[in-house]
């Protein structure tokens, strides 16, 4: 196919039965069924689409992906974006501050590849937080965190250094944390905003879907709906990554087979006793771990019920090919 019959476009946004894509001359639609027809596809993702129909012939290859484990039993993969180099793991300085939920998406980035930059928005509703930066910056050696007011345009410059030409950053968060205040004051326009309750600091999902935005400063952003429940399909890399203070702790227990329970000369229970290893930090760590091998056992599982099934429709084939054959 001659070159200029091919348009490159990139997923700016997934409307179900329509895929928004932005390309040179801007953005436009394109049917599902056709955005997709070199395979499922999520924003971000670059790709070479026919110049008539706009019928996607290629999948650009990607630098990155973000994906959780997608709601239900089964350890299916749902993916959030792709082709990003930061991630802004936006939290507020309320009851929505919490250390393990900050650990979960640091994973996530961490096993993608992405460059992970906690922000810390809503300073006034904390009589101290300056403590949650410094809480946040022990989580991972290097991690860069910074508290913003997500109204104010000269405190939010300062995270332009990673939203520059040709760069893209997502941002990640619960609902209510400032994500979509935070766009608007970078240069993504036109993105509702909306209050947090009163009762229990939580926040209304003001967001509801993931879309792509060009930003003055030559960057793009990602803005994401409001994750609360989060799941990682396959993170062993990202979580060994992030507990490495952790995981070395661990080795040095007596016993390869310690349960880490009290048991004598454990390395973990003692570094714990010590203050050297913060429990809920250990406790996290187990989670996660836990979460692995369960959704490892359920994907398993699946790959296995489809080898069966495949078996199965393989063999009625074979047999119906067979009776056929006798009949000539």
């Amino acid at each position: 196919m001659e070159p200029e019959s091919v348009v490159v476009a990139r997923v700016s946004a997934h409307h179900g039965s329509q895929v928004a894509v932005h390309g040179e001359a801007g953005e436009f639609r394109v049917p599902v069924q056709n955005a997709e027809a070199a395979g499922k596809v999520t924003v971000g993702d670059w790709l070479v689409l026919r110049a008539d129909d706009h019928r996607a012939i290629q999948i650009l290859e990607r630098k990155s992906l973000l994906s959780r484990k997608a709601a239900g039993e089964e350890a299916k993969s749902q993916m959030l974006v792709a082709n990003v180099d930061t991630v802004f793991i936006v939290s507020s300085c309320n009851e929505d501050f919490n250390l393990s939920r900050i650990e979960r998406y640091l994973a996530m980035a961490l096993q993608a590849g992405v460059t992970p930059v906690v922000v810390l928005t809503k300073a006034d509703l904390c009589d101290d937080p300056h403590s949650l930066v410094q809480k946040s910056q022990m989580l991972h050696p290097g991690l860069i965190v910074v508290m913003v007011d997500a109204r104010s345009a000269e405190q939010v410059s300062g995270l332009s250094e990673w939203c520059g030409p040709g760069q893209s950053v997502a941002l990640l968060g619960s609902s209510g944390v400032g994500k979509s205040t935070l766009a608007n004051t970078l240069g993504a326009n036109g993105l509702a905003t909306g209050a947090i309750r009163e009762d229990d600091g939580k926040g209304r999902h003001t967001t509801t879907s993931r879309s792509l935005h060009m930003l003055p400063t030559g960057g793009v952003l990602v803005d994401n709906p409001g994750v609360r429940e989060l799941q990682l399909p396959g993170g062993e890399e990202g979580v060994s990554d992030l507990f490495e203070d952790v995981v070395s702790i661990i080795e040095e227990c007596r016993f390869s087979d310690c349960k880490h329970d009290g048991e004598p000369g454990c390395a973990v229970r003692a570094a714990i006793e010590s203050g050297e290893l913060d429990e809920r930090r250990y406790a996290s760590y187990q989670k996660l771990q836990s979460e692995q091998a369960r959704n490892a056992a359920t994907l398993a599982q699946r790959r296995e019920r489809e080898r069966k099934r495949v078996s199965v429709q393989k063999a009625a084939v074979a047999r119906k090919r067979g009776r056929r054959d006798e009949g000539k």
